[in-house]
């Protein structure tokens, strides 16, 4: 029986499906089925030769793979499974390739043996992130748990509101504000409104 896992791979630079393949070949267990160059031309191939996984960059001029991701995953949600490998790292570009269905993120500076482990794992149905994707999908989670009151007051700090000032607006109390305050900072792991508001627009909370 075949055990192989199969890929394909989608960039639309030739030279990294070159190294990707190459890197991929080392391991007996990894074939590489297609290579694509494009969003569009990945999800026809993976049509046409049902791979395991889906190595797949973001950003690709004739087609991004977000929104192959999103395609790929209303036709399928759990086949094949998707790895983005690129050299995006920001919480939003990570944010949005999770949510719109990838089972891992890593980056493109990784060893051979990061690159075939990771196709292992993402294939067995394993979660895979790099070191910053992770960290970047365990702060946005913290900042999900901010309540709907605490992103109100911290948009209008952000729009240089003092205690009073949102306190007046909220019809809330001064010592109120403070302890949202307070409480915005524990979640965000920041000391000050500064920071707060910084660590707030990085993740997107305040658009």
């Amino acid at each position: 029986m075949n055990t192989d896992i199969t890929v394909l791979i989608a960039d639309d630079h030739p030279i990294v499906r070159d190294g990707v393949r190459g890197m991929l070949s080392t391991d007996s267990s990894i074939r590489v089925v297609a290579e694509a160059s494009s969003g569009p031309e990945a999800f026809a191939l993976v049509a046409r030769h049902d791979p395991d996984v889906l190595l797949i960059d973001l950003r690709m001029p004739d087609g991004d793979g977000v929104p192959t991701i999103t395609d790929l995953r209303r036709r399928n949600a759990d086949r094949p499974k998707i790895l983005v490998l690129t050299t995006f790292d920001s919480d939003r570009d990570i944010a949005t390739a999770i949510d719109a269905g990838a089972d891992g993120y890593l980056l493109k500076a990784l060893s051979r043996q990061e690159l075939i482990a990771g196709v292992v794992d993402v294939a067995a149905g394993r979660s895979v992130l790099s070191p910053s994707a992770a960290h970047s999908l365990l702060a946005r989670r913290t900042v999900e748990n901010l309540t709907g009151r605490e992103v109100e007051v911290l948009k209008r700090i952000a729009l240089g509101g003092t205690n009073r000032t949102v306190a007046q607006a909220l019809v809330i109390s001064e010592a109120t504000v403070k302890t949202h305050l307070l409480h915005i900072y524990s979640k965000l792991g920041v000391r000050d409104r500064a920071a707060a508001v910084r660590v707030a627009y990085e993740r997107g909370l305040l658009g």
